[in-house]
């Protein structure tokens, strides 16, 4: 049998030509085929034709999509070829057509097949593994017999590419890359194997490379499948050069229509462009769309590849379409061949059971996607709700924090909504954790709120994303609620956001504007607080809610405590009014009425409005509370006192603000007991021990009362005085009143961080007054009066008096004096017929001049002296006015009065004395400062005149060195113009000299000249001598040549020694002197003589 083969390793013909038994040919056209195999197969068996025939039938049918077939007949290729002796040379290449058949099965078969898949079910169950092991045994079996065949190099290369292929296919990079050139060393232009190479480099971001091969593979095959131009656009898109990238891949899909691998990347670049916000809506509308059309011609396609499945799923996704959005998301992950498509497929699936409901199915899909990207962020925060609906808190909790420690680019999502998390109380946390929680949640949210001050919005969808974070109005309420505890000023930057986020919607809440108001009510920003409130009660008027039809009462109410802040006290009367016409039993606006009423000096109207509130609601704490403090401000202490017992009694044992009250009642009886009878003082002491036992008790339930531990301190502040137990003996009365009102201050310490209020610094102060600590006591009272009170409070003006008489007193410090009364003057300014301020000024007035009288002249001024005895004066009067009322109760005693005044009389006598004591005193000062002013304005003239004498001597002594200068530089340009006159002479008469030989010289030649002929010149035999040696030859015959009255002037030439000038200077400069010699008559044998 002959068969017709191909010529060499040509492309063959499109027809074979088949011999059979050497008398019949049968010619095949290869374009033509059946799509059964089977006639082929028998042809091929009868007439035993050669393996690259099989292979080559194969290939044909391979190439026409009938994958079945072509498997077919190499598999009897494979039955046929084993049955013969010595074939293992004719089964090598079809054993590696058969790998690379399975290799290409593998590309087509998803990487894994799920057993629970919903909607995308693949029946045959054969993985991309399975493929790979039989591709690898064929490939093992391809070796086996080339070697037994003994086959050297020849097809080594066709298996060597199916085995780098097949390590390509399974990521084995590195030993792909060295099949792969060990192919290129002997084919350097091998397409499969650049290609190969090139994928290689791109997988390893060395895109440069990767670039500069699928160039060269488009240079050698233009045709070339899959397409390079895919590559290189790949390629150039990751170098950032996306516009030529876009380019690569239109220009692919124009060559190849049907590519999908182009259609894929083109639509996710068009669907990317449409997530641009800078674009018009209209454009990315169009982006979109076109990428949609894209995806989908690719899918269909190639309905394995796992991108266009997964750009699919997350389209259905967007359309609700959940059924096409699962099947989509169950072909990405049985198709994904990279660990980003599987996480991806894993989130889509998560999020449509999500939409479901399926919540632990979902978890499970998050946490896949989870663990296949690490910090996938969109997966962690999938997770975290997860676990927050199945009310697993702490688990939520610890998956967003992982995610936040695992990447340096942390998620302000995930921020936000860990700070959410802890920011609000978990069931088995301790409120130690609690507190801490909320600091965290806090900080959390203040980074979360720089962060996105400096967020791009124009950076991409995903920093716009961040951005709408930041006007989610829940967030920032919920902020607002973080920081009512600790920072008022903080919770109202978070209310006025909320209420900036609402306005911008179109749905501003009444509540939000309401709670803004009510804080700026708190600031002390009435006018502002009074806007918000009508703004917030004209809304909740116009709502329709039924949720809000008692919103504006509160509002209302609101209204009306900030007219009284302002002093509108009609139309706080007129808010509280309709309030009361709406809901007669409002006991919060009867209590404002009430106290409306007392403010306005009408107790008894006040009176009866509280006790019908009290028969309507006898058990409101609050209204007992307000009753109370109506009856103590109202003097009746006794009435105040029965019916606080019978709240603690009756109604709660354990209300705070009742205790506290019956503390301060019990405390003022105790101290108001002036009875030293030993029975009086044993009442006295039971009202103190009673006292501090109330606000001890207050203290138990509520540690942070300011107000229990206040009064707690004021307790032990009078104890240090000896007033609990009567009077301390002398000798321990220093040091007990040390040690309480040390205790004391202690507590006010501690009061003052969480109450701040005027009292408080008051109090202080008194401790500090009690350890004679004067001065900080003034800090304390200032404080108070300034800061709190606006120096308008009677009671610590006169503490401020009282505290600079003291010190004044110990001191001697007729300044403190002065301080002293004009606080006392401030007092009686703001309460004019206070009786009491009056005696004190009169006293601090006398005082003030027995203190000058009692200092020496020294320490006082004439001035202050006049004013203390004018004052003194004023006293007196005051004393005399004070001591004749006779009015029944009087805060002082009339013979006191009587007897201050008798005193100033006496010591005003002494008035006259002092001043002409003081005027002799200054008269004398007076002099002694004259006399001390003169004798320092004289030596003053006196230094300034030496000063004087120092500077004219100084100025000509200069002046004499200018001269003697000036002398020295005439004397300098003289002899600089002496030298160079002399100069000038020399030059002109080595100029004479010059002409004078020059003359001679011609002379000479001249009467040489006159015989006609020159005689010859002779050699001297001799060496001339130098100048001193033991004699010198004449020169014979030469004798003639120097006339006697030239006689020397060739001497001059030879001595060393000389004076060398300028003009010498420039001679030596142009060249050898010997050069000078005009005359040839003479020629010397020694240089010597030129020296």
């Amino acid at each position: 049998m002959e068969v017709d083969s191909p010529d060499g390793l040509g492309v063959p013909s499109r027809s074979i030509d088949i011999e059979i038994g050497g008398q019949e040919i049968v010619t095949i056209d290869l374009d033509n085929l059946d799509p059964s195999p089977q006639d082929v197969l028998d042809l091929l068996q009868e007439a035993n034709c050669s393996e690259w025939i099989w292979t080559q039938f194969a290939s044909e049918y391979w190439r026409k999509g009938w994958y079945p077939a072509a498997e077919r007949i190499l598999e009897t290729a494979t039955q046929v070829f084993n049955g013969k002796s010595n074939s293992s040379s004719a089964l090598w290449p079809i054993y590696a057509f058969q790998a690379n058949v399975q290799l290409a099965n593998a590309r087509k078969a998803p990487k894994v097949v799920l057993s629970n898949a919903r909607r995308d079910v693949m029946s045959e169950g054969i993985n991309k593994e399975h493929y790979y092991k039989e591709a690898a045994g064929l490939l093992n079996k391809a070796d086996a017999a080339r070697g037994e065949a003994g086959i050297g190099a020849s097809g080594q290369n066709l298996l060597l590419l199916t085995r780098a292929i097949y390590r390509l296919s399974t990521r084995s990079m590195d030993e792909a890359l060295q099949h792969f050139d060990m192919i290129l060393q002997d084919t350097p232009t091998n397409v499969v194997a650049l290609m190969g190479k090139a994928r290689i480099f791109y997988a390893k971001r060395d895109w440069p490379h990767a670039l500069k091969l699928f160039q060269d593979v488009l240079t050698y095959c233009p045709s070339c499948k899959p397409d390079p131009r895919v590559g290189i656009g790949l390629c150039l898109w990751a170098m950032g050069n996306r516009e030529k990238a876009k380019a690569a891949w239109q220009r692919s899909l124009e060559v190849n229509p049907g590519d999908w691998a182009a259609q894929v990347l083109l639509g996710l670049e068009a669907i990317n462009c449409s997530k641009d916000s800078n674009r018009p809506e209209e454009e990315r509308i169009s982006y979109y769309a076109v990428g949609s059309k894209y995806i989908e011609r690719a899918f269909k396609a190639n309905n394995r590849n796992a991108s266009a499945a997964n750009a699919l799923s997350e389209f259905f996704l967007r359309k609700n379409d959940l059924s096409n959005a699962m099947k989509l998301a169950e072909r990405t992950i049985q198709c994904a061949d990279t660990l980003t498509l599987l996480s991806d497929g894993h989130l889509r699936a998560a999020r449509v059971f999500h939409a479901e409901g399926s919540t632990k199915v979902a978890a499970k899909h998050y946490q896949a996607s989870a663990e296949g990207q690490q910090n996938h962020t969109l997966s962690a925060i999938g997770l975290a709700q997860m676990q927050l609906q199945a009310d697993e808190v702490s688990a939520a909790i610890h998956t967003l924090e992982s995610l936040q420690t695992s990447s340096s680019d942390k998620s302000l999502e995930a921020t936000v909504m860990l700070a959410s998390m802890r920011a609000n109380a978990r069931p088995g946390v301790s409120s130690a954790d609690a507190a801490a929680d909320r600091l965290r949640a806090r900080d959390m949210y203040d980074h979360f709120l720089k962060a996105i001050e400096t967020v791009d919005v124009s950076a991409g969808p995903s920093t716009r994303t961040v951005r709408n974070l930041g006007d989610d109005m829940e967030m920032h309420l919920e902020i607002a609620r973080l920081w009512q505890d600790d920072n008022l000023d903080r919770m109202s930057r978070a209310l006025k956001e909320a209420i900036r986020i609402g306005r911008m919607s179109g749905k501003v809440d009444p509540r939000l504007t309401n709670n803004l108001a009510a804080l700026k009510q708190m600031e002390g920003d009435l006018d502002e607080a009074r806007a918000m409130y009508e703004d917030a009660l004209r809304a909740a008027s116009q709502s329709t809610a039924e949720a809000d039809k008692d919103m504006p009462t509160t509002i209302l109410y609101n209204l009306g405590r900030v007219y009284e802040d302002q002093g509108a006290v009609d139309m706080a009367k007129d808010a509280y009014e309709k309030l009361l016409e709406r809901y007669p039993e409002y006991v919060d606006a009867k209590i404002r009425q009430a106290h409306i009423l007392r403010d306005l000096n009408q107790t008894n109207e006040a009176h009866e409005l509280l006790k019908q509130a009290l028969s309507a609601a006898s058990n409101n704490l609050n209204l007992r509370a307000f009753y109370i403090y109506f009856l103590i401000q109202s003097n009746m202490l006794k009435t105040a006192k029965d019916f606080v017992f019978a709240t603690l009694k009756d109604h709660d044992k354990h209300d705070i603000y009742s205790l506290c009250s019956a503390g301060w009642i019990m405390y003022q009886q105790a101290r108001e007991n002036r009875e030293t009878t030993p029975e009086g003082v044993k009442a006295r002491r039971r009202g103190f021990e009673r006292s501090a036992e109330l606000y001890e008790k207050a203290l138990s339930l509520d540690p942070l009362c300011a107000f229990a531990a206040q009064g707690l301190a004021i307790v032990t502040a009078e104890d240090s005085l000896g007033t609990l137990t009567g009077p301390a003996p002398l000798t321990d009365d220093s040091l007990q009143r040390a040690k309480y009102a040390r205790e004391a201050l202690d507590v006010f310490a501690k009061v003052r961080e969480s109450m701040n209020d005027g009292s408080v610094y008051a109090n202080m102060g008194h401790c500090y007054y009690a350890r004679d600590e004067f001065d900080r006591a003034l800090e304390s009272y200032e404080t108070a009066s300034k800061k709190f009170y606006n120096d308008r409070n009677v009671p610590v003006l006169l503490c401020l008096s009282r505290t600079n008489y003291a010190k004044a007193t110990k001191d001697q410090s007729y300044a403190h004096v002065t301080l002293a009364l004009n606080y006392a003057e401030q007092a009686l300014h703001i309460h004019p017929s206070d009786k009491a301020v009056m005696y004190n000024i009169a006293m601090i007035q006398q005082k003030a001049a027995e203190m000058l009288f009692a200092l020496s002249p020294a320490k006082r001024s004439l001035v202050e002296l006049r004013r203390g005895i004018e004052q003194a004066a004023h006293a007196q009067k005051l004393f005399a006015a004070l001591a004749a009322d006779d009015s029944p109760s009087l805060p002082y005693n009339r013979d006191v009065a009587d007897q201050r005044r008798k005193y100033g009389e006496s010591m005003l006598r002494k008035g006259d004395e002092h001043l002409a004591a003081q005027e002799n005193h200054e008269a004398e000062s007076r002099k002694k400062i004259e006399a001390a002013r003169l004798k320092r304005q004289q030596e003053k003239d006196r230094m300034i005149a030496l000063e004087n004498e120092r500077l004219d001597s100084l100025k000509q002594a200069a002046e004499l060195l200018a001269e003697e200068r000036r002398k020295a530089r005439e004397e300098a340009m003289q002899w600089t113009a002496a030298a160079r006159a002399a100069s000038d002479e020399e030059k002109e008469r080595e100029r004479d000299r010059k002409t004078k030989r020059s003359k001679r010289v011609k002379a000479d030649g001249e009467s040489d000249g006159e015989d006609g002929v020159a005689e010859p010149k002779k050699k001297r035999k001799g060496k001339l001598k130098k100048a001193g040696s033991a004699g010198v030859e004449d020169p014979p015959e030469d004798g003639a040549l120097f006339s006697g009255d030239e006689d020397g002037k060739p001497k001059k030439r030879i001595p060393k020694k000389r004076v060398v000038r300028d003009d010498d200077d420039n001679d030596e400069n142009a060249g050898p002197r010997k050069k000078q010699i005009k005359s040839k008559a003479t020629i010397s044998d020694s240089d010597e003589e030129m020296e």
